[in-house]
């Protein structure tokens, strides 16, 4: 399944769109006939296998997601984005939105891809994919949704503060200190706790609300020709980063984000949590800084020496290694000026989490190290011996 906010990303700031909808899903895709039979369900009138790909199938989204990039294979990031049978093209101008909305309808033809007339919007200026506001403005919170939250009653079980904390979590990248907010009520998720909304559950609730409904917009997507800047920082009990760039040498925030250290990372030294920091930053960001100018401010001037320091602590040399695979340059910020990442880090949480949110992970995927050997190989008398024939 595609990144959602990568996609996101990709449709703001264009001109015009085109919303298109598939009619009947996926029932669109025929089931191979030796397949049928593990479709196969009981009921009172016999046993009843599926012809065509229906709905709670475990590889049905995969299968149709695949299925309709393999449909727009030359036509995905250059003029439209394709999630399920939701499908959004664009274009910086009236005639260019027109034409590239005859070449997928013309492609629709061409595969027998049913559209539902009903659903479509057509050269429009901005529309709703995915529960956010596309326009040539950026990317904005949906104003229905947030109705929707602005006049909801107070929670009453753990049931609706979760549930209201999860519809919330969906638009936290526009909410600064979302964690901070949030944390009355997510204390009610514990385990073992009595449920009672106080009074500052309440203030937690109203105040959530009234930031959801005046989120603020994304002026820009990330402009993948100009650097990435990070600003990290840690406290004795969590970390913090602020993720943006600077065009025309003005800030533009992207994504906030903070996280707890569990118990082990508490004992790590002041340089080891703000080398954390960063690999927490970096590993959060992955996708969009591989590949591309990263820019690391930090308050703690140590972190650029130990990019270059051989004697250092194995788990620091492990992280340093990890971070080799970016285009890193560190550079220094006093922490007066680096107020964001350091009040992100500094939000207090006596349980040392962040509800549902999973622990911290110092390692990146798939770039661990298992083994160094620091010995000659078997074949370095052959070598020597070659090469002074």
């Amino acid at each position: 399944m595609p990144f959602i906010d990568q996609m996101l990303e990709r449709l703001a700031g264009h001109a015009y769109y085109c919303f298109l909808d598939g009619y009947s899903g996926y029932n669109q895709i025929a089931i191979a006939p030796e397949d049928q039979e593990k479709t196969t369900f009981t009921c009172p009138f016999g046993t009843f296998a599926y012809r065509r790909m229906p709905f709670g199938l475990c590889n049905a989204p995969a299968t149709f997601q695949r299925c309709m990039l393999a449909i727009f294979s030359d036509m995905i990031e250059r003029f439209i984005e394709v999630f399920m049978d939701d499908f959004s093209v664009f274009g910086s101008s009236f005639d260019n939105c027109l034409n590239h909305l005859s070449l997928v309808l013309q492609r629709c033809q061409e595969t027998n891809l049913i559209l539902n007339w009903e659903k479509c919007q057509f050269m429009v200026k901005q529309g709703v994919v995915l529960g956010h506001v596309i326009s040539s403005k950026g990317i904005e919170v949906d104003k229905a949704k947030i109705d929707i939250i602005s006049n909801m009653a107070a929670p009453t079980s753990v049931k609706g503060v979760r549930s209201f904390l999860g519809h919330a979590g969906f638009y936290r990248r526009f909410i600064k200190d979302f964690s901070k907010i949030t944390h009355p009520l997510c204390n009610l998720l514990a385990k073992d706790v009595v449920f009672h909304f106080d009074k500052d559950c309440m203030n937690a609730f109203n105040t959530l609300k009234c930031e959801l409904t005046s989120a603020p917009i994304i002026i820009m997507a990330p402009d993948w020709s100009l650097p990435f800047e990070l600003m990290c920082d840690a406290s004795d009990y969590a970390v913090g980063a602020v993720f943006g760039q600077r065009v025309n040498k003005l800030p533009h925030v992207i994504y906030y984000a903070s996280r707890t250290l569990n118990d082990a990372q508490l004992n790590y030294s002041t340089t080891e949590k703000e080398l954390l920091a960063v690999v927490f930053a970096l590993e959060k960001f992955r996708s969009y800084l591989v590949g591309s100018k990263v820019i690391v401010y930090s308050d703690h001037a140590a972190l650029r020496f130990l990019l270059t320091k051989k004697d250092a602590k194995p788990r620091l040399i492990r992280w340093i290694l990890l971070l080799q695979e970016f285009d890193l340059e560190i550079r220094d910020k006093k922490g007066s000026e680096n107020v964001v990442a350091d009040h992100l880090s500094r939000l207090v949480d006596e349980n040392h989490g962040e509800g549902q949110i999973l622990p911290l992970n110092e390692s990146f995927p798939d770039e661990q190290l298992f083994v160094i050997q620091d010995k000659e190989p078997w074949y370095a008398d052959f070598v020597n011996f070659l090469a002074s024939v």
